[in-house]
């Protein structure tokens, strides 16, 4: 048997298929009653999407069927059809595990899944409190303040509260660095068990080994590479970053131009970061070098991407010989 699941967020719609590729049963369910389904069908193939819900429901149906989480854009692409309905995609699901034609996405540990939780938590804790220092900002320029402030530091919010302004923008205002206070404090706790965790794990362990590289930047790499076993070269993990130049053959000609930006956004984010440091303030002497040969003939923005591309490079061999960052010409 095979079965077809279209997940939503409450619901499903599954399609079940028998060996001979005919349709024995289509039914919307919700998704607490999914267990019942697999039960009926305990052993057979099943394929779902990586949705953002997935993980419980995969979890769930793995304990009693073979289940293949599949990567959205790449099933549009192979299946693309002019009617979009939840059967039909239940339909075409079913369709392409019997075939095993599944485009796979990768499916997380448990404690890959708490890395990520962890380090993602943090990132959109950071991102509101941007949000409001954001306010801040937009309030004291509707009131002719035009003086610089940084809300986002102690100082500078203690400041901020000296200020007179005229009702309602003092209420506002005392909000707004409230809610940053708060955030400050919540990003601190959160920042303090991801330290925790990449103190309790070789894989970050290894990456704060190069310089620019610390407890959150780690985890933040580990958390969304995942197990590096599941990569077969460095290529493989440039390319799932998104970092590999895009490369155009037209006859005899080949060129490459930018990156692709088709893989891990924050992963692809947080090595740029990472490269920045490394150049700029630790001065590594094997990136630094790197950086200054191709920025003088490029430029500066083209030559920290190819730098992060690099470190990249550098990460996949120490995860994978479970080795400390040590570059040609560098000794330990």
């Amino acid at each position: 048997m095979y079965l077809g699941i279209d997940v939503h967020k409450d619901h499903s719609n599954v399609a079940v298929l028998d060996d001979t590729g005919q349709y024995i049963e289509e039914v919307r369910v919700k998704n607490a009653n999914l267990e019942d389904i697999a039960q009926r069908y305990a052993g057979a193939s099943a394929v779902i999407e990586a949705t953002t819900n997935y993980y419980h429901i995969h979890d769930t149906l793995s304990e009693h069927l073979d289940v293949t989480v599949a990567h959205p854009t790449e099933v549009r692409l192979i299946a693309e059809s002019d009617k979009k309905t939840d059967r039909v995609d239940a339909r075409m699901l079913a369709r392409l595990v019997r075939l095993e034609a599944v485009p796979e996405s990768y499916v997380p540990t448990d404690q890959i899944r708490e890395c990520r939780a962890l380090v993602r938590g943090r990132q959109t804790l950071v991102e509101d409190r941007t949000e409001y220092a954001n306010k801040v900002h937009g309030l004291l320029t509707d009131y002719g303040f035009t003086r610089k402030v940084k809300p986002l530091s102690k100082k500078g919010r203690e400041a901020l509260r000296d200020l007179s302004l005229p009702t309602p923008a003092d209420e506002l205002l005392t909000v707004y660095l409230e809610m940053i206070e708060t955030l400050s404090t919540e990003i601190a706790r959160l920042e303090e068990l991801i330290d925790e965790y990449a103190a309790s794990l070789e894989e970050t362990q290894l990456l704060t080994s190069i310089p620019g590289v610390g407890e959150y930047a780690a985890m933040t790499i580990y958390a969304e590479l995942g197990e590096i076993d599941r990569f077969d070269s460095d290529k493989q993990v440039v390319s799932y970053a998104g970092l590999n130049p895009v490369v155009r053959e037209s006859g005899d000609s080949r060129t490459e131009g930018g990156i692709s930006k088709q893989g891990s956004r924050r992963l692809r984010w947080i090595l740029v970061q990472c490269a920045n440091v490394a150049v700029h303030t630790c001065n590594d002497p094997y990136l630094k070098q790197f950086y200054d040969r191709l920025a003088s003939r490029k430029n500066s923005k083209i030559a920290i991407v190819a730098t992060a591309r690099k470190m990249l490079v550098s990460i996949y061999h120490m995860l994978d010989r479970k080795e400390v960052y040590d570059p040609p010409g560098v000794s330990s």
